[in-house]
């Protein structure tokens, strides 16, 4: 029962943490207005920085990948305690050891979704990428360092965001099945990633149309999203 306990309470905090508005409360805090009327509607990194300017972009950038490191640390460090809190007999290692890291994985999809689908934006968000990069970050960062080293490499080159945010979820599939994680964990990998690429579906439409706007064009004519 004390597992049970912990985990909804983990799940809770991931959630809230993920749907904090950063890029809705950026807009709102340096011009006033409602980012998702404007640009692409998206709250996400990319928006910001097409509707105000690169310094909030990225102050929204690692804000968004701190809540998704922060629900990770949440349910590795919080959940234990907790349940050895409710607990009259605490945990053993080899229980720690069995149902942790199903807690890192609920954390994981939790916070993304709080992202995405925020409660203070009537389940409206941003599409998780970057959440999604400091989920994969605290939890193994060499699976995070190789997606967000793709993310890099893709939009220096074509300079469009969406296909980075796409091939570094299908790049985090690849890199947490070659190396040794938990089952737990490449579940949380496979299931974000696909939640990453689904969100992006109106940019991948684009994409094999050729229409995709690229970095550097003007906000009104910005489709894409992070």
């Amino acid at each position: 029962m004390a597992f049970w306990i912990a985990g909804s309470v983990g799940l809770v905090v991931a959630y809230l943490l993920g749907s904090m508005p950063t890029g809705y409360l950026a807009g709102k805090l340096l011009r006033g207005i409602d980012i998702r009327k404007h640009g692409s509607r998206s709250t996400g990194a990319t928006n910001v920085l097409r509707t105000l300017g690169k310094w909030p972009a990225l102050v929204v950038l690692i804000v968004d990948m701190l809540k998704g490191a922060a629900a990770i640390i949440v349910a590795r460090s919080f959940c234990p305690w907790l349940s050895t809190e409710l607990s009259s007999t605490p945990p053993t290692a080899l229980e720690l050891q069995t149902w942790l890291p199903w807690a890192v994985c609920a954390a994981g999809i939790a916070v993304m979704l709080g992202h995405g689908r925020s409660i203070w934006l009537n389940f409206t968000g941003g599409k998780s990428a970057a959440t999604g990069l400091g989920v994969l970050l605290a939890m193994s960062w060499p699976v995070g360092l190789g997606a967000a080293a793709v993310f890099g490499i893709v939009v220096a080159m074509v300079r469009i965001v969406s296909l980075g945010s796409i091939l570094a979820a299908l790049t985090a599939i690849v890199l947490v099945c070659v190396l040794e994680h938990p089952s737990p964990y490449r579940l949380l990998v496979i299931a974000g990633a696909v939640y990453v690429i689904v969100r992006h579906r109106a940019n991948i439409q684009r994409l094999f149309a050729r229409t995709e706007p690229r970095l550097g064009r003007s906000a009104s004519d910005a489709q894409a999203q992070l």
